[in-house]
C-alpha cells in the first residue's frame, strides 16, 4: 500500500515508521524542512522509546522519504492520513487551523488526481468534525465528491507516550469510521500485517469513532482523579493506597491500569481532551458532571503538591527544594501540562530556590521554566537542597544511591510524589519521607 502521512510529529511519526516498518511504502509530509531533513537522514523528529531504530531502518530500507511536497505525496499514494495537531483554544474548544490548512492541501492535490483517494483523519477531532470541516473542505478544494471520488475515513489513535510503538503494534483496538465500503476495504489493508497480532478491527459511524477516542480518555482521566482522591483518605485514615489500587484493580471489571496515586494528569491528550468534550457537551445543553469534576479535582491537585512540599520541609523561604523529573511522564521530552509548572511555579511563589534535573526534558521545560536552575545530574541538583521532590517517575530515578543521595542534602528530605520508594528503606537510610497516600499504620 502506497501511503502518505500529513505531519510528522508524535501521531505522525510514530504511524509513519510503523507502518513502513509493516511493508507499506510510506511519504511523511511536514511543512518544517528540520523535521523532513530528519527523516531522510534516518533519525527521528521525537522522542519515544524504539522509535529511532525503526525509522534508521526504513529509510534505509528505501520504505519511508519525507517531503515537503504535498502534491507529490497525494499523487504518489492511494491513502492520506491527517496526523496534524489540534491545540485547545481558551475556552477548551479545538483550534482546528492546521486540519482545515492541509484539507485544503490535500484537496488541491487531489483535484489533479485521477483515481479514487482515501483520506484519513487520525487527528484528534470532536464528534461533527468530520462533517462540518474535513468534508467540506476537501470537497471545496477538490471540486469531487466524498463517496464518489474519494473516500473518508475517522481513525482516532490511542498512543501512549512512551510506549507508543508497542501501542501501535499491538493495539487494545483499532476504530475506523466510514461508511464508505472502499474506505473499510483501504483501512483493512493498511492494518492488515498487524492482523497476526490479532488486534480488533471495529467499524462504526464517524461520529462515533469521533466520540469512543474522547470517552476513552475522560474515563481513564477519572481513573487517575478517582485514585488521587482514595490518596488523599488513605493518608488520613492510615491506609495504603497502593494496596487499595491492587486490591481494587484484581477486579477485572476495574482493572489495574491508571490506579496510580500522584500529582495530577498532564501531557497532551487528558487535559485537552476532557476540557474539549466539557464544551461540546455544553454547546449540545448535556451536563457532563464526572468530568467536569475531574478537571476541578485535578487541578486542584496539581496546585496542592506545592502545598505538600511545604508540609513536609517547612518554611521554604531562602531553602533550595531540588525537584527531579519535569517531564509529564517518563520516556519523553514533553511538558505539556505537566504536574511539574504548577509545583514549581507554587514553590517559587512561596520563596523556595528551586533547582532541576530531567534526563531529556530540560531544553523544553527551560520555556516553561526559565527561573530555575538546571542540572544535567540528580546528584548535583540534590547538593545543598533542603528538600528533594520526585516529580516525574523516570526509571534512573529507582535506582540512586540514597547514600551518596543523602550526603549531597543539607536536610535529608524527601516528598516522592510517585511513590518511587517505599518508606521503610528511605527511613533505613535516615530520610525524613513523604510519600502519596501512604500514611503509617495506626497502632491499635
Amino acid at each position: 500500500m502506497k501511503i502518505s502521512i500529513f505531519g510528522l510529529g508524535y501521531v505522525g511519526a510514530v504511524a509513519a515508521g510503523c507502518l513502513a516498518k509493516d511493508g507499506h511504502s510510506v511519504i511523511g509530509v511536514d511543512p518544517y524542512k528540520t523535521k523532513v531533513d530528519l527523516i531522510n537522514a534516518g533519525q527521528t523528529p521525537i522522542i519515544e522509546s524504539d522509535i529511532g531504530e525503526i525509522i534508521k531502518d526504513v529509510v534505509a530500507k528505501g520504505r519511508l522519504r519525507a517531503t515537503t511536497d504535498v502534491e507529490e505525496a497525494v499523487l504518489n499514494s492511494d491513502v492520506s492520513f491527517i496526523c496534524v495537531g489540534t491545540p485547545s483554544q481558551l475556552n477548551g474548544s479545538l483550534d482546528l487551523r492546521y486540519v482545515r490548512h492541509v484539507c485544503e492541501e490535500i484537496g488541491a492535490a487531489m483535484a489533479r488526481k485521477g483515481h479514487f483517494h482515501i483520506v484519513v483523519q487520525r487527528s484528534t477531532v470532536l464528534p461533527g468534525t468530520m462533517a462540518d470541516v474535513v468534508i467540506p473542505t476537501l470537497e471545496q478544494f477538490s471540486g469531487k465528491k466524498a463517496g464518489v471520488d474519494f473516500g473518508v475515513c475517522s481513525n482516532p489513535e490511542f498512543l501512549r507516550e512512551g510506549a507508543a510503538i508497542r501501542d501501535f503494534k499491538f493495539p487494545d483496538r483499532i476504530v475506523v469510521g466510514t461508511d464508505d465500503e472502499r474506505g473499510r476495504k483501504v483501512l483493512g489493508d493498511v492494518y492488515r500485517p498487524l492482523s497476526l497480532n490479532q488486534a480488533p478491527l471495529m467499524f462504526t459511524a464517524r461520529r462515533t469513532a469521533e466520540l469512543i477516542k474522547y470517552a476513552a480518555n475522560a474515563f481513564l482521566a477519572t481513573k487517575i482523579t478517582f485514585i488521587n482522591e482514595m490518596a488523599d483518605l488513605a493518608e488520613k485514615v492510615g491506609a495504603d493506597v497502593q494496596e487499595v489500587a491492587r486490591g481494587i484493580g484484581l477486579d477485572n471489571r476495574i482493572g489495574s491500569k491508571f490506579l496510580h496515586a500522584g500529582p495530577g494528569f498532564g501531557g497532551s491528550c487528558f487535559p485537552k481532551d476532557t476540557r474539549a468534550l466539557v464544551q461540546i457537551a455544553q454547546d449540545h445543553d448535556v451536563q457532563l458532571r464526572i468530568v467536569e469534576a475531574v478537571l476541578g479535582v485535578n487541578d486542584n491537585r496539581k496546585r496542592a503538591m506545592a502545598r505538600k512540599v511545604a508540609n513536609a520541609a517547612g518554611n521554604l523561604r531562602g531553602k533550595k527544594v531540588a525537584v527531579l523529573g519535569l517531564t509529564f511522564k517518563p520516556d519523553t521530552d514533553d511538558m505539556r501540562e505537566a504536574p511539574s509548572i504548577p509545583l514549581v511555579t507554587g514553590l517559587l511563589d512561596m520563596g523556595a530556590k528551586v533547582r532541576a534535573h530531567d534526563p531529556v526534558g530540560m531544553e523544553q521545560a527551560r520555556k516553561e521554566l526559565p527561573d530555575i536552575e538546571y542540572f544535567d545530574d540528580p546528584y548535583l541538583c540534590a547538593r545543598g537542597a533542603d528538600a528533594l521532590v520526585f516529580v516525574t517517575e523516570w526509571v534512573q530515578f529507582r535506582a540512586l544511591d540514597l547514600d551518596r543521595l543523602k550526603a549531597e542534602m543539607a536536610q535529608p528530605v524527601v516528598i516522592d510524589l510517585r511513590n518511587i520508594y517505599r518508606p521503610a528503606d528511605m527511613a533505613a537510610h535516615g530520610f525524613t519521607y513523604e510519600s502519596v497516600g501512604r500514611a503509617p499504620e495506626p497502632k491499635v
